[in-house]
This record gives C-alpha cells, sequence and structure tokens, in this order.
C-alpha cells in the first residue's frame, strides 16, 4: 500500500469569505472617527502618542520574528494589522499628560509578552491592548493618575465648562461636587469639557465606529450593548437606585471603548451565542460592581478578569452537534 502523508491541523474548518487582515483594517476605519476626534479635542500631541503606540505595536512585532529568523517579506506578506489595532486602543486609552514612552513600552509588552510568546494572532490568551493598558497603569501609576487634562477647544464647541484634575467618574465614583456639576450628559456624549483619555472622551466618534462594525457584521453588536446596560443598571442599584445614575455611568471612563472594540475581540470572548451572553453580563456586573468598591475606572482590569474565565464559560456552555438526539436515561431495576 502506498504510504500517504496528510497534514492536518486543528478546528474549525470552515473557509470565511474575510482574513483576519480585512477584519482588522475594517477596525482601523471604525477607530479612525476617534483618532480625529481625540486630535481635535486635545492637539496634535494626541496624535503623536497614538503615533508612537502604533509604531511601537509593529515594530515590536517585527523585530520577534526577525529575531525568530522569519525572512522579513514573509513578515510583510503575513502582517494582518493586529499589532495595528492592538498599539491604536493602548494610544487611545492614554491621556493626553502621559509621557511619550509610556505608550511605547505598553505597547512592545502587549505584542511581545501577550500576543507573540502565547504563538501570535489568535493564541493569546486574554487580550493584548486591554493587558498593555493595565501594564502602563501599573507600572507608571504615577504620571498615568497624574492630573487629567480636559479638551483644549471646550469653550470653542459649548461646553458647560472645563474640567480638570479627577476625571468625571472619578468624581462620581467617590461623590466629588466639585467635578459632577462642571459637566452635563451632553458634554460626555460629546467629549466637551471631560478630562479623560484621548478616545475615550467622545463618545459620539466611538459609536459612529461600533455602528459601521454592526452594519459590516464585524461585531453582534448586542452583545457591548448588553454589557453597558448592565454596567448602568447596576451602577444605579449600587447608588441606591438614583437613576440620574445611570447615563453619566455609561458615558464616563472606558466603558464605550472598552465595551465595543476591546470586550468584542474573537479570541477572548466564548464561541457560542448563550456563552457571549453570559460572557457580557458577568461584564457588566463586574465592572460596576469593581468602579463601586475602588472609586476608579476598571474597565481594562474587568475585561481582562473576565478574560480569563471564557475557557471555564466554553466547557460547559457547547454548541449541541448537528442532528444530536438527547437519550433518555433508563432506570433498572434491581432484582431481589
Amino acid at each position: 500500500m502506498e504510504n500517504k502523508l496528510y497534514k492536518y491541523s486543528s478546528s474549525p474548518h470552515v473557509k470565511a469569505p474575510r482574513t483576519t487582515r480585512q477584519i482588522m483594517v475594517r477596525v482601523c476605519i471604525a477607530l479612525a472617527p476617534a483618532v480625529i476626534m481625540g486630535t481635535v479635542l486635545f492637539g496634535l500631541m494626541a496624535l503623536l502618542l497614538i503615533a508612537l503606540s502604533v509604531l511601537s505595536a509593529i515594530a515590536s512585532e517585527f523585530i520577534y520574528l526577525l529575531i525568530a529568523k522569519k525572512s522579513f517579506k514573509s513578515i510583510l506578506r503575513q502582517f494582518d494589522f493586529t499589532s495595528f489595532v492592538t498599539g491604536l486602543l493602548i494610544g487611545l486609552s492614554v491621556g493626553v499628560q502621559t509621557p511619550l514612552y509610556v505608550p511605547v513600552f505598553a505597547s512592545a509588552f502587549a505584542i511581545i509578552v501577550v500576543k507573540m510568546l502565547f504563538g501570535g494572532t489568535g493564541k493569546n490568551l486574554v487580550n493584548p491592548a486591554v493587558t498593555g493598558r493595565i501594564f502602563a497603569f501599573i507600572s507608571f501609576t504615577a504620571v498615568m493618575t497624574s492630573e487629567w487634562v480636559a479638551p483644549n477647544i471646550a469653550s470653542l464647541v459649548g461646553a458647560s465648562s472645563v474640567s480638570t484634575g479627577a476625571t468625571v467618574l472619578t468624581g462620581m465614583l467617590n461623590k466629588e461636587a466639585s467635578v459632577m456639576p462642571m459637566v452635563s450628559n451632553l458634554d460626555l456624549l460629546l467629549g466637551t469639557g471631560v478630562a479623560g483619555c484621548i478616545g475615550e472622551t467622545c463618545k459620539v466618534a466611538l459609536l459612529v465606529g461600533a455602528i459601521y462594525l454592526a452594519i459590516d457584521k464585524v461585531i453582534n453588536i448586542l452583545y457591548p450593548l448588553i454589557y453597558v446596560a448592565v454596567a448602568g443598571l447596576f451602577s444605579v442599584m449600587l447608588g441606591g437606585f438614583d437613576f440620574s445614575l445611570f447615563l453619566p455611568s455609561i458615558l464616563s471612563g472606558g466603558l464605550i471603548l472598552g465595551a465595543f472594540f476591546m470586550a468584542t475581540d474573537y479570541t477572548t470572548t466564548p464561541n457560542t451565542s448563550l456563552g457571549n451572553v453570559i460572557y457580557f453580563i458577568l461584564l457588566g456586573l463586574v465592572t460596576a460592581g469593581l468602579r463601586k468598591a475602588t472609586g476608579i475606572e476598571v474597565v481594562s482590569f474587568a475585561i481582562l478578569l473576565m478574560n480569563l474565565f471564557v475557557p471555564l464559560i466554553d466547557k460547559f456552555v457547547t454548541h449541541k452537534p448537528f442532528g444530536f438526539i438527547k437519550t433518555k436515561k433508563t432506570k433498572e431495576k434491581k432484582n431481589g
């Protein structure tokens, strides 16, 4: 008999019309409004921070693969823009007051440690951008939690006033009256006069990008909406059923950015619809609960924590095989 060699690979074995590169390019397009508004609101320093973060992420991937003896041509040919998206998200999740070296180190850590050491695209256990953001927070706490800067054109676009120092979310969680009355829900939606991270400030820009991804069927928008709604409602409950806290709790901090662009990562979310519903409900509960307990923004920590529970969710919430028929257990009669 003639011996034949076969090449086996892990499941799934389903061909899709879209490649990882095409999906990541769409995510880049979806984040473009946030980049533009971040630059408009915070100036060219914001654009510089984002650019350094992206360049650091891409360079880290190329250098790692070159050290692994991959040819430059093959690296370029297989470049799928996942590192670009990671750098973009990290750049958008830092404040304009952040030193230039912070997003550089954060992106390098996200790509080398979280992505490449685990095997590359699709093999990471947790979301690289989220982990990079947490790495920056833990490693450079002093500069990451220093006085936040409000948009420098706030007075020109009709903001109620400019807030500096603590973010609106921190003020709300710690009941700082000096912060909360300074901005309205409209300010939080538009990002006018609101101190915070570059990409988290203008929620309209983020929602425009999220709608684009939903229309293009890159994400199922139901899941992040569940996350946002649960986080808002649980915040209301924890605040003594004060429904005036609902909009500020979902429009302040990094909830919108995290829900639509980080928590929806294909690799770090469950494989089933029911699993995703459970995952995003728990994300909302954990986010609101940790916010209340710590008095700071914890979206990145909540997503990282829930990423670790995804294998457990996938173990107990599985697809039923096609044609599956549940067998009835029969009780055996005992003799004698």
